[in-house]
C-alpha cells in the first residue's frame, strides 16, 4: 500500500447498490478541510441505485456494472479501479460478495460497514435475528474484507441498546445513524490520519 507523498491525498472508490447514505457520510467526510482521501469513483451493480445521485450531484465519475457474469464484471471493475489508481475500496451497502480473486488482485485496502457487533451476526437479516434471540445490544462494525464473509479484521465497532418494543425497521435506522458516523472513524483509523 503507498503511504501518502506529500500532499497526494489517497483516492477512494464507493461501491454501492442502493440509497448511499453511507457514500453521502464518506463523501462529506472527504471534503472536511484536513482529510487527506478524496472519493474519486463510485461503482454500482444497480443502474437504479438512489446513491448515483449522490455521486452526480458531487461531480464524482461512476460506474454501472452488470453483475450477470460475476467474472467479466469484478474484471471490469478491477480495470476501472487501476485506470483511476485507486489506494481503497469501501463497501457501503454493495450487495455482492467479492471474489477471492477479486480481493488478492486488488492491490490496495477495502473495507466494508456490516450492521452487527461482529463477529456475531454476520450475512443478512442481522436486525430480525438480533431481535428474534433477544438481544441486548447490536450495532455496526468497520471491518477490512477478506475472502471469508463478514471476518476481516475489525477496525471500530459502535453499539446501540434495544428498546423492548424494537422492531427490525426502528432498529435498522438507528444503526445506519451511527454508521454515517463511524465509517468515516474508521477509514481515519485504517490510514491513521
Amino acid at each position: 500500500m503507498e503511504k501518502l507523498n506529500g500532499n497526494r491525498k489517497l483516492r477512494a472508490s464507493v461501491f454501492i447498490s442502493g440509497r448511499g447514505t453511507n457514500l453521502n457520510s464518506i463523501i462529506k467526510f472527504s471534503k472536511k478541510k484536513k482529510s487527506l482521501f478524496e472519493v474519486i469513483l463510485v461503482i454500482s451493480n444497480n443502474s437504479k441505485a438512489k446513491g448515483l445521485n449522490i455521486a452526480k450531484k458531487n461531480k464524482i465519475k461512476y460506474l454501472i456494472v452488470n453483475y450477470k457474469n460475476k467474472n467479466s464484471a469484478e474484471n471490469k471493475v478491477l480495470k476501472n479501479l487501476k485506470k483511476y489508481r485507486i489506494d481503497f475500496v469501501c463497501l457501503a451497502g454493495f450487495m455482492k460478495i467479492l471474489s477471492k480473486n477479486f480481493i488478492s488482485n486488488f492491490k490496495g485496502k477495502i473495507i466494508n460497514i456490516h450492521p452487527s457487533l461482529l463477529p456475531k451476526y454476520k450475512g443478512l437479516n442481522t436486525h430480525e435475528r438480533v431481535i428474534m434471540n433477544n438481544e441486548k445490544f447490536s450495532g455496526c462494525t468497520v471491518h477490512e474484507v477478506t475472502s471469508k464473509l463478514d471476518s476481516g479484521k475489525i477496525i471500530i465497532q459502535k453499539k446501540v441498546k434495544i428498546k423492548k418494543m424494537e422492531t427490525p425497521r426502528s432498529l435498522a435506522k438507528k444503526i445506519l445513524k451511527i454508521e454515517h458516523e463511524i465509517y468515516p472513524l474508521g477509514i481515519k483509523k485504517t490510514f491513521n490520519f
